[in-house]
């Protein structure tokens, strides 16, 4: 008899509060500090606010791509009607089912950020700083409050609503007559949905409109690629992850060796596939040596940002081509778990590089105000993933998939 009924383990609980305690504490004194920062030099000043807001972006953009990631891989695999993941689906689906309060979060801070003219960070909100011309007409519509604030809301909505339907309907198929599938191709028709708001959403507009933005006057037409190359892999791991600890705690019975083999592969295969995007945008911009695009990589590989540049390197590529390259290392809990940590970590790094240099220049800090906010959104992750595990059986039943992913053979 299956396992089904996941309850949250006790320490799981604690520790989750107490990393939520940790970011709300840090969060609050954050405030705090600004508020009665006494600091006599102005610029000192600035640069601490444009740290606080900048700390937060990247944070609230980072997690809420994660849980987002968890969407893209069930929608990717309902269209591929790929049955390796109905073992397992119901912890992409509960991650996923999240999306909307973490969307809630990035949303109330870029919106904070745009309607007070916080142009220490985004600097395009200063009237003038793109010229007003003919070449510039289009930029400065997309880059704009009005087009800023519609888009984001129009896109965290729709983020929100996918990530709760696709569950809402993997749960209603638990309770359908053995063999209907209705609901398991209205799935598949919600899913092409997503995917078709996900290239007009994180596959292009997004990582434009939140985070090149931020260096307004640089571009690349591959970072958006890269962006999602970024957060799917760390969704991966965070699945990954997940996966491991219920399966470690007697739930999951019928996830195999084969089905970590799989997203040990996908974890591999998609390091290679962000690095594969991280040389072709640094290549192209090198070879080509136009200043306009040059600065951006100036700063973090000859500047004070040079080592988050090459951590990025070591700890999205090299660690996980070297790890998982041999067959029994995808194979091994111990090693799977350690490289989704090591990616997690990675890409947290990768993003902080794409968000404070245009922020907060060369005064970069990793203080006590950047690990306690890491440390909050984490603890969010966990109590909200592990709440919501709770709220439907592990194994989805009914699923036409479901023998094929018990005898699954990677």
């Amino acid at each position: 008899m299956l396992n089904q009924e996941f309850k949250v383990p006790a320490k799981l609980k604690t520790t989750s509060m107490v990393l939520l305690g940790i970011g709300v504490i840090t969060l609050i004194a954050g405030v705090i500090f600004l508020l009665f920062s006494k600091d006599p030099v102005e610029p000192m000043r600035q640069l601490d606010q444009n740290r606080f807001w900048a700390v937060l972006l990247q944070n609230s953009i980072f997690f809420l791509l994660i849980a987002l990631a968890s969407v893209f891989i069930l929608s990717g695999v309902s269209l591929a009607q790929g049955g390796w993941i109905v073992a397992f689906r119901r912890i992409p689906e509960a991650i996923g089912s999240v999306v909307w309060v973490f969307a809630i979060i990035t949303g109330i801070i870029l919106l904070t950020l745009v309607w007070t003219d916080n142009f220490h960070i985004y600097a395009w909100l200063k009237d003038g700083y793109n010229p007003h011309n003919s070449l510039n007409s289009l930029k400065n519509f997309f880059l704009s409050k009005p087009f800023f604030t519609v888009w984001t809301i129009l896109v965290l909505v729709l983020w929100s609503w996918f990530g709760i339907k696709i569950r809402q309907l993997s749960i209603r198929q638990d309770s359908e007559p053995k063999g209907t599938t209705k609901t398991y191709w209205q799935n598949f028709n919600v899913s092409a949905g997503f995917i078709f708001v996900f290239a007009l959403s994180l596959a292009s507009t997004i990582p434009w409109l939140w985070i090149m933005s931020l260096d307004s006057h640089w571009f690349s037409t591959m970072f958006s690629w890269y962006t999602f190359a970024s957060s799917f892999v760390s969704g991966m791991s965070m699945i990954m992850l997940w996966v491991l600890y219920v399966k470690r705690h007697g739930y999951l019975e019928i996830v195999s060796n084969e089905h970590i083999h799989d997203l040990g592969k996908f974890m591999f295969a998609f390091s290679i596939f962000w690095t594969y995007l991280w040389f072709s945008q640094f290549m192209l911009i090198w070879y080509a040596n136009i200043p306009e695009e040059t600065i951006y990589f100036q700063t973090r590989m000859h500047g004070p940002y040079r080592i988050f540049y090459w951590l990025n390197i070591i700890l999205n590529f090299v660690c996980p081509i070297l790890i998982l390259m041999p067959r029994p290392n995808k194979r091994n809990y111990f090693v799977v778990t350690l490289v989704a940590i090591i990616i997690l970590v990675g890409h947290w790094i990768d993003f902080y590089q794409m968000v404070m240099p245009a922020t907060v220049q060369e005064h970069w800090k990793l203080g006590w105000f950047e690990f306690g906010i890491v440390c909050g959104f984490v603890g969010l992750v966990m109590y909200l993933v592990g709440n919501k595990l709770t709220t439907a059986p592990l194994v989805p039943q009914n699923n036409p998939l479901l023998k094929e992913t018990i005898i699954h053979i990677s």
